[in-house]
């Protein structure tokens, strides 16, 4: 059975690097990511992109460093000219919002490349239930098959 494929988007590199928080929600999400990074990755074929890279080395440099680490031996993909016209085509025809046009971006390079699974706990514009069917019609109008958007439990179908 071939591999699935999987884009790691950088809030799951976030919540696998952080420190562990107090809050019980996001002590809750680390957890899950924990588990999915630690379990689940290594059965599937993972990839990130240039603007994974470009938001991990945000911010606090330890904090940085440590996503840097996390990712620094998945392959790279590339944001083409035919990603950021996907993107475009997400922000212009309503479902990502203009001001997160980077949520538009990791949905498009997924989409290009062909990635079965989008793993991510950005549930306001990437994994989001509302939004989902207007993006799946746009990547579809590209001629493309959308990838299963979904956070890591999702993913792991429950299995914690």
């Amino acid at each position: 059975m071939d591999k699935s494929s999987v884009y790691i988007e950088t809030s799951v590199v976030s919540y696998f690097t952080s420190r562990p928080s107090r809050d019980l929600i996001i002590a809750a999400r680390q957890q899950l990511t924990h588990e999915w990074w630690e379990n689940y990755l290594p059965q599937a074929e993972a990839f990130i992109s240039t603007l994974i890279i470009q938001e991990s080395e945000m911010g606090d440099m330890e904090a940085a460093k440590s996503r840097l680490d996390a990712i620094s031996d998945l392959p790279v993909l590339e944001l083409t000219e035919q990603v950021f016209e996907l993107a475009k085509s997400l922000v212009e025809t309503g479902p990502i919002p203009e001001e997160y046009f980077e949520d538009a971006l990791h949905i498009a390079v997924a989409a290009v490349n062909g990635i079965h699974f989008l793993i991510t706990w950005n549930c306001h514009h990437i994994n989001n239930p509302h939004m989902r069917p207007e993006i799946v019609r746009v990547v579809e109008s590209f001629g493309l098959e959308c990838p299963v958007i979904c956070t890591p439990d999702e993913y792991m179908g429950g299995e914690q």
